[in-house]
């Protein structure tokens, strides 16, 4: 296991990342169906296109890094273990497409947590930009030049906090309840769109080269 704290998880994978611009995302309503408090494998499904999207950008070398808030762990949903038998579904669901995460990033700190993870607000869950900066200075990726994709507001806002160049909010999961929400954080500097899915996502991104150094 990948702890870095008692609530922080951060698993950094081999290869030189320095300098790239990255794809940052977020995983229940992104990659995976949401299904409330995921921390089984069995329960693991793969929304269509996702591992498609992750290898493309895997063949152009734009490094993919995973950045999810985990506060199921904090409230006694599941533990550490069910959250890495999931990623490892995951990890091979995306094997079969030729696709890899580079990075995985999770909190699961949380105000309405029990015990040694009850802390409300921690720099690392989401909208705070923990996690994005820990997985820049590990990588030492270009920040300005790097995409968030969520189906919050919250990813949104975390991703501008970081100095991330835009945010893609798509519409699997909770996406279209954020829709507003989440345009309020476009800036001149500070991009926001909205795509239907990460696979339409990801194209607009590597059409308009927004990714390739």
């Amino acid at each position: 296991m990948t702890l870095v704290g008692y609530g922080l998880w951060c698993s950094i994978g081999a290869g030189d990342f320095a300098g790239r611009r990255a794809l940052f995302l977020d995983r229940d309503g992104v990659v995976v169906e949401d299904t409330d408090y995921l921390g089984r494998a069995a329960d693991v499904r793969m929304i269509r296109g996702t591992a498609d999207a992750i290898a493309r950008c895997n063949r152009l070398g734009i490094p993919v890094v995973l950045i999810t808030n985990q506060s199921g762990i904090g409230r006694g949903k599941y533990d550490w273990e069910g959250f890495q038998a999931v990623q490892a579904a995951i990890s091979a669901a995306l094997e079969t497409a030729g696709g890899r995460l580079d990075g995985v990033l999770a909190c699961a700190y949380h105000a309405d947590a029990s015990g040694k993870f009850r802390i409300a607000d921690h720099v690392w869950r989401k909208p705070k930009p923990g996690m994005i900066l820990e997985a820049v200075r590990q990588m030492q990726i270009d920040a300005t030049g790097s995409w968030i994709i969520g189906d919050r507001a919250s990813d949104i806002e975390a991703g501008r906090a970081a100095g991330l160049a835009g945010g893609i909010l798509v519409l699997t999961g909770n996406g279209a309840n954020d829709r507003d929400a989440a345009l309020s954080h476009a800036s001149e500097r500070y991009a926001v769109e909205i795509a239907p899915d990460l696979g339409g996502a990801v194209a607009g991104l590597v059409e308009h080269g927004r990714l390739q150094i």
